[in-house]
């Protein structure tokens, strides 16, 4: 008997949205796949600028995105759902677009995704540098404080803008913080026929307000006298504003290195104190996060401040004693205790928040705490180290070594059944 054919397969389900990168060229640089996908649309969703580069042929309604965009998502959408439907994105969607909210909304599944060359494509064609090598920041939406974080000198950055004063905005930021010899270009309406440069120096930077829709191309050149922040944990203290309750550089860069941020990742840094590991794990990798918890009001605006002048103001400060305070924060990755850590229960809270695989790293200067990482160790394991500092200093006309507080360091990780963590 032959056997029955196989039934075919059922088809996918057509994507629920297209998004369709346009950039300053409009209808006019658009392939013939996005304009017919515009042209049957029923429903166009974009900004204002992008709804009126679309000629009368696309008679979809036009449904202007409103403001503040992102909280609208869900809802605009649903209130189309079941008409053919089309979103206007600048370039491309997916690079710092629209794309990454209508996936998290609707499941990649949901979308049919038709990019345009970014902005930051166009910008490394016209000043011909390599897109690998060309960093990218985005204040769209974002404090030009992130900008910061990826000062350095000798390095080619992208500025994607949020609108006319960005420039000026940034011109201010690469002064205060040492970067005034930086050459400056602002790329307006890339790929249209207003396309134009603006050209100059942070320094003397006098150019006004142009158009909104603009690249700011940096050509990072410190001063002699800027401090060096390097790309590694371990920043000069100089970096810092605080009280005297400061991590130092090298017990910090060996405490960043036991906590092992990788891309994603949030850290609880309970007792912050100035906020230094907290600023130092989030300026691993723009991803990385990290909530600080400090119980002085003063010291809590204190990482505020710190963390914007290092690039990272996404920085959240929890001002409140822990443990109490760590209640509702998201499930972290990796909890650092820097201080407080004989407050009652708040190891416990801390080990109980890890999930499996987490770590944690706790640093103390006195003999009480020490005793108790030492319980701590015998019943979980993982590493006890003593890190002890000398700096070479003045001793009359000659020069000796200055022992700074020796540091006592318990780091461990959780495994799904951590020895004694059934007590």
């Amino acid at each position: 008997m032959t056997p029955a054919p196989p039934p075919p397969p059922v088809p996918a389900p057509a994507p629920a949205v297209s998004v369709v990168g346009i950039g300053a060229d409009g209808w006019a640089g658009l392939p013939e796949s996005a304009r017919a996908v515009l042209v049957d649309a029923e429903v166009l969703i974009g900004g204002e600028r992008q709804l009126r580069l679309l000629p009368p042929e696309c008679a979809g309604s036009r449904v202007p995105w409103p403001s503040p965009l992102r909280p609208a998502v869900r809802g605009l959408l649903a209130a189309h759902a079941g008409s053919r439907t089309a979103v206007l994105a600048s370039g491309d969607p997916m690079f710092y677009g629209i794309g990454r909210a209508l996936t998290e909304e609707l499941g990649a599944g949901a979308l049919r995704v038709l990019p345009h060359p970014s902005s930051v494509s166009y910008a490394c064609a016209r000043l011909g540098w390599p897109v690998e090598d060309t960093g990218t920041v985005t204040l769209v939406g974002r404090p030009t404080a992130r900008l910061a974080g990826a000062l350095h000198d000798g390095r080619r950055l992208l500025v994607l803008s949020a609108d006319a004063s960005t420039p000026a905005d940034v011109a201010a930021l690469l002064r205060d913080h040492g970067f005034g010899p930086s050459r400056m270009r602002v790329l307006e309406q890339l790929g249209g026929t207003a396309e134009d440069c603006l050209d100059g120096v942070a320094d003397t930077w006098e150019h006004p307000p142009g158009d909104p829709l603009n690249v700011i191309a940096v050509d990072c050149r410190s001063t002699p006298e800027a401090l060096r922040l390097g790309a590694v944990p371990g920043l000069p203290d100089e970096a810092y504003e605080h009280d005297g309750q400061l991590t130092k550089r090298h017990v910090r860069a060996a405490t960043l290195g036991v906590l092992a941020p990788a891309p994603g990742e949030l850290l609880w840094d309970v007792g912050g104190g100035s906020g230094s590991i907290a600023a130092e794990w989030m300026r691993t990798h723009p991803s990385c996060r990290a909530v600080t918890v400090e119980r002085d009001p003063a010291r809590a605006r204190r990482i505020a401040r710190n963390a914007d002048r290092l690039g990272v103001p996404g920085l959240r400060v929890v001002t409140g004693r822990a443990p109490e305070a760590l209640a509702g924060l998201p499930v972290p990755d990796a909890v650092f205790i820097g201080g407080g850590l004989t407050a009652p229960g708040l190891l416990d809270a801390c080990w109980e928040a890890l999930p499996p695989g987490g770590r944690l790293v706790a640093n103390t200067v006195t003999l009480e705490s020490e005793a108790l990482l030492a319980v701590w160790y015998r019943r979980l394991g993982g590493e006890l180290v003593r890190l002890a500092v000398a700096h070479a200093v003045p001793v009359g006309g000659f020069t000796g070594w200055r022992q700074a507080m020796p540091v006592t360091q318990w780091s461990v990780q959780k495994s799904p059944h951590a020895p004694g963590d059934d007590r």
